[in-house]
This record gives structure tokens, sequence and C-alpha cells, in this order.
């Protein structure tokens, strides 16, 4: 079937689909743009299991831009072993971490090979991160100066405070990180009457009337039958998947999932098969494979078949393709597990997460794991699903039977903003936070890829990627915006590929449309001056080829 675009000449990008001419590939990505006075018509595929469209694009590296990045890394590991030469013979002072003299013999306990890059690279501009902030980290923030004598090895505080730098790196997304507001009076008044800390867990003396009121606005939040809440959010995934899956069970995982999951993976025991990312044609050979052989060696079923999957990827921008997802966990009969730290809050008509943007129903996913640490403003994480996998949890789950419960202002934090998302303080500020939110990021987005950088992911993501590639640009981005007053995350190897170094902007509904023109005009300077703008237009497929509609036809039991 087809369907015209709201506007003649729009890229032809949506929904997994395609246009048939002027360069277009499958999958929701175009390589060329169509001439100014014509017509473009979407082929939506995949049954149509998208209710709106899906626009996300991955321009591809320019090749003159890969082969300096690669010759720049090159250059540094050379300078790197001639300056490792010279601390061996003394002629530079080492300053990184050595073996005493009388313990040369034993197993190194510094592996001086592992701890090359950090010595050599990451050293040169360590000074691009832990900038110590002196305030709270709403849209704009107060930041402690400090210098260095020996390049970066020690920092020396100045004693002097850069006021109003503008933040464009915290997950405020809603912009509830702030000390003043109903959030900051309700959590005083709780402060003044349970204290700060709970010093037990939930199952001796630290389960309060305030957890409890928690999870069950979680639950209706959610729209599950029940949810618990954690301490921490990494801990939430490293500690919860181990009580899920074990030996015997299989674990399919997204290629860019964050390193708690990684990490619960890993400790489960369970076998752990990695497919490439948001590319469903990976995901449903392994879930072929994984049924057809089974176990290997045995050839026996698998006890359990597990999907993670994060609902926004916060390296890449990108939005899980959600619905495709759940009809290949239909249709094979598996679990998911579904991660929606950056999504939940800030994406969804009423911020209720990645499950809403797609309009579909939450009991399809049996695992909904998420954080409290960025769109509400507190600390923390939740588990939501059916009262069978909460009941389990409360009794098998680490995190639940050996950690200290949450603190009752953090959790009166989470509980007066989670209401104002809901409509439930009697006003629409919650609600206004959300579109607010969602203005931001399609506007940044643009307005970046007007100026001609290269960035990532989907439009409604408020994580913008911006990409730097060369490793010399990673430190000079992160100082020429902090002399401009702009607070910005840069990222490199190994958090990101080798030759995908970039800058991530994380939007805030506490960014006005003046807080971004700024922060936009200097940008645009500084890309200039380091000659950032690499883009062509030519966009990448993310996957290789359409489904039909039958490919997600469901099997009977």
């Amino acid at each position: 079937m087809e369907r015209p675009t709201a506007e003649p000449g729009a890229h032809s990008r949506a929904n997994g689909c395609s246009g048939a001419a002027h360069g277009a590939l499958r999958n929701g990505y175009v390589r060329g743009l169509p001439a100014p006075d014509t017509q473009i018509h979407h082929i939506v595929h995949n049954g149509g299991l998208y209710k709106k469209p899906f626009n996300e694009a991955f321009e591809e590296t320019p090749m003159l831009v890969a082969v300096l990045t690669y010759v720049g890394y090159g250059v540094l590991t050379l300078f790197g072993y001639l300056r490792d030469f010279l601390r061996q013979w003394k002629i530079e002072k080492c300053q990184n971490a050595t073996e005493r003299e009388e313990q040369k013999d034993f197993v190194p306990l510094y592996q001086d090979f592992e701890n090359f890059y950090n010595r050599n690279l990451y050293m040169r501009i360590r000074d691009s991160w832990n900038r110590p902030i002196c305030s709270v980290p709403g849209a704009k923030v107060d930041m402690m100066e400090r210098v260095s004598h020996d390049y970066n090895w020690t920092f020396t505080y100045t004693g002097r405070v850069i006021k109003d730098i503008i933040n464009m790196g915290s997950y405020n997304y809603l912009g509830f990180a702030q000390n003043t507001g109903a959030c900051q009076e309700a959590a005083a008044k709780v402060l003044s009457r349970y204290g700060a800390g709970v010093c037990s867990t939930r199952q001796e003396m630290g389960n309060l009337d305030k957890h409890e009121e928690l999870e069950k606005l979680i639950a209706r939040f959610l729209g599950v039958e029940s949810a618990m809440a954690y301490g921490m959010g990494f801990a939430t995934n490293s500690m919860n998947i181990p009580a899920l899956v074990g030996k015997g069970c299989l674990i399919l995982s997204d290629e860019l999932n964050h390193a708690s999951l990684v990490l619960g993976a890993r400790l489960s025991g369970a076998t752990i098969r990695i497919f490439k990312h948001n590319n469903m044609q990976s995901l449903e050979k392994l879930l072929k494979d994984a049924i057809v052989h089974g176990q290997p060696r045995t050839r026996r079923p698998w006890k359990k078949i597990l999907i993670l999957v994060e609902g926004i990827y916060s390296m890449e921008g990108s939005i899980v393709r959600l619905p495709e997802v759940i009809a290949l966990k239909k249709k094979y009969k598996s679990y998911l597990y579904l991660d929606e730290a950056h999504s939940i809050g800030a994406l969804g008509p009423s911020g209720r997460g990645v499950v809403e943007y797609f309009g579909l129903n939450p009991e399809d996913v049996d695992v909904m794991m998420g954080t409290f640490t960025k769109s509400f403003g507190a600390a923390g994480g939740y588990i939501g699903g059916k009262k069978e996998l909460i009941d389990y949890l409360r009794t098998y789950s680490h995190s639940a039977v050996y950690a200290t419960s949450l603190s009752p202002p953090v959790v009166e934090q989470i509980i007066t903003s989670m209401k104002c998302i809901m409509g439930e303080d009697g006003t629409t500020f919650g609600k206004e936070c959300v579109q607010q939110l969602a203005e931001n990021t399609r506007y940044f987005r643009r307005r970046l890829k007007e100026m001609g950088f290269i960035i990532y992911g989907n439009e409604d993501s408020p994580v913008v990627p911006l990409m730097l590639y060369m490793p010399a640009k990673i430190g000079a981005f992160g100082r020429e915006m902090l002399k401009r007053n702009i607070g910005v995350v840069v990222v490199g190897f190994p958090a990101t590929p080798i030759i995908e170094s970039r800058a991530r902007f994380c939007l805030s509904a506490a960014h006005t449309k003046e807080i971004l023109d700024t922060a936009l005009k200097e940008i645009n300077e500084v890309g200039d001056l380091l000659q950032l703008k690499y883009s062509r237009h030519r966009l990448v497929p993310l996957l290789d080829r359409p489904f039909d509609e039958t490919t997600y036809e469901e099997t009977e039991d």
C-alpha cells in the first residue's frame, strides 16, 4: 500500500519504508535527495507495524575522514611507544602506576600494554572529562575551574567558579533536576520526617510506606500489574538479569547495549549471542538458529530465550524498532527485556516511554526496566511487569535482598515528578515538559543537520551525537565549547568505534529557544574552526532488505 508524505519532496524514509526511485534505499534511509518538485510515496513494509513515520539515519563516514582518523591514531600510537621508551630509560618522568622494585619478579599487577591507551592517548585529553560541577544540573550550571601543570596527570583548583555554563550534557530530559519548585519542597518535607537514609534492606527494616506508594505509582504509570524499585539503575540490570536466566538459557543482546546489560548477561551464566544494532534480520536469524539447533552439543531446546534491547541507545541516539522486536518475540515464543533508562519520560505523548511512542501494549513486553536518574531527576531504577515476575524478583533478586533501600527524599522526588508527568498534581506542567522536550529535540537536530554536521540517530531522540571522528578533535571540541561557556560531553574509543568519536548532546525541556540558539551559534563557529561539517547527505541503510507482510505471521501453539 502507498501513502503520500505530508510534504512533496520530503525524504523517502519512514517505517522501514523505501521509495522506488531517486536512489532511495530500503529500511528507512536515503542515499540521495529527490528533485524539489517530485512527489514521494512511502511503501509500507512489515505488515504496517508502524503507526507513524520512523525516521532514523546514520550517514556514512567520508573516506578521506576515515583515512585521516586512522592516520591520526597511528601517529599517536607511534609517539606513545616513543614516550614509553623514554620513560623506561628515565629520560621522561613516568607518572603512571608501576610495580614496586621488590615485586618486579611477581606476576604484573598493572598490565603495561593494557594501560597504553590511557597513558598516551587518553591522558592528552583527560581535561575533557570529570569536570567538577558545583550547582544544580539544570539548563545552566556552575563549574569549578581547574588547571594542570603536568599534562593532565593531576589537576589543581584555582578557586574560581565559572558561572552560567549552558549544560548540554546532563540527562535532565524533563527539567526536574532543580533546587526549587514542587519536587524540592516535597523532598524537603520527607527529609525532615524520615531522614536521609534507611540503613536496611527492603526485606528487613527498610521497607517504608513511601516505597510501597512509589511502586504502586510506577505500575499505574507503566500500565503493568506490578513494579519494584531499586536503589541503583546500573544494578537494576546487572543484578536482575542473573535472577531471570541462567545456564541452559540463551540471551540475544543488541551489539550496542549498555554495560549494565552486558554485565548482567555475563553474570547470569547463560549463553550470549549478539545481533547487529537494531537489525531485525540479524535477530531473526539468531532466533531461527536457536530454535532449529538448540543448545550446543546436546541439541536440547533452550530453557528460555531472552531478547535484551534498549529504548533509546545512549551513544547512537537511535530508538529500538520495538514493533518488529515484539512481532519476532511473539513469532518465536521468546521473552523480551526492555531497558527504558533514556526513553522513559522522554518519549511518547505523555512521557510513558518507547512503548507508548509506538502505540503498543505494555503487556507485550515481559520485563520493563527503567531508571529514575534521567527524566525524574533522582536516582535508582525499576522493573515492571506481571505480578508473578515482581513477586519472584522480590525473593531472588540480589538487588532486592542485599541492597539498601532507596533514600526517602529520593523516593519523594520520584513520586512528585511522576505525578507531575501524569497530571495528578492538578497542573499541565508535566505534559508541557514532555511536549517542550520533543520540540527542542526536533529543532536542535534540524538546525545541526542544516549546518552540515553528521548527526546520528532518530529525529525524536533527545540524545544527539555529533560526529567528530579524529582523535585531536575530541579534546579540541570540548575545550573550545567550554571557552564559549557551553558544557558538552565528548566520547571516543573505546566507548565508541575507533573512527566514530563524537560529541553527545542531551536536550532538556529546561532549555529555552534562546539557550538552544546560543548553543547552536557557538557550535556552528566551532564547527567551522575545527572543520567538522562533514555531511554530504549520503545516508547508509541500517538494514539490508525489507520485510514482507508475512515475515511476522505468528505461529499457533
